[in-house]
């Protein structure tokens, strides 16, 4: 769970209670991201934004059958997926998670490693370029924006699954159950989403002459 977002208990206690600041904690740190898993199902943003707002209204007339045996956010995040495949359903879209497209694009140029008959072959020829810390509250800002302008040109699928495991901080099995998806697939999935966002990364250190 985020910083500063409260334990369940506090939250369930205040959403029983229909207390309007527990409410707004949980909207400023969960829409979001529920916003891109829900847009991965159907068709258009104004969609998924109608099925955001039927999973809050859902939260709230079922929050007194939450029962603790996930987390929170897990719950939810289930109530909006189920939400999602019906409209998806209605709206006619539907192409599961699992029907992957073949992609054998590599995530890393093949050139920078060593070939098959050089010395130690597979292994970088040269070690990536130490990046900066980002103790400049500027170089901070700067590198947050491209972070995110890297996540969102992500394709839909990469970017929910970077989203649920490295911002709001899902385990890899809850992402699974949740998007029905094998373990393979979401490996294959993050794997391929953090070495875009990454590449993205260098590239901005590269062509703006940060010094480490």
């Amino acid at each position: 769970m985020g910083v500063g977002v409260p334990t369940d208990d506090v939250l369930v206690a205040g959403l029983r209670t229909g207390d309007e600041e527990t409410f707004a904690c949980l909207l400023n740190g969960w829409s979001g991201s529920m916003l891109r898993l829900a847009r991965s199902f159907v068709s258009t943003t104004a969609s998924a934004e109608e099925v955001v707002q039927d999973t809050w209204l859902a939260v709230f007339e079922g929050i007194g059958r939450f029962e603790g045996r996930s987390s929170l956010r897990t719950w939810v995040y289930r109530i909006l997926v189920n939400i999602a495949r019906k409209r998806a359903s209605r709206e006619q879209r539907t192409v599961p998670w699992t029907s992957l497209a073949p992609d054998h694009e590599p995530t890393v140029d093949p050139e920078r490693f060593r070939g098959a008959h050089e010395q130690y072959p597979g292994g970088w020829r040269a070690f990536p370029d130490r990046w900066p810390t980002t103790e400049s509250e500027v170089l901070a800002h700067e590198v947050r924006a491209t972070v995110a302008a890297a996540i969102d040109s992500l394709p839909i699928r990469q970017q929910v699954v970077l989203t649920l495991r490295d911002i709001d901080g899902h385990a890899a099995e809850d992402v699974c159950a949740l998007l029905e998806i094998s373990m393979a697939n979401e490996r294959v999935l993050l794997h391929r989403a953090r070495a875009a966002v990454r590449g993205r990364l260098e590239g901005y250190f590269t062509t703006a002459g940060v010094e480490s």
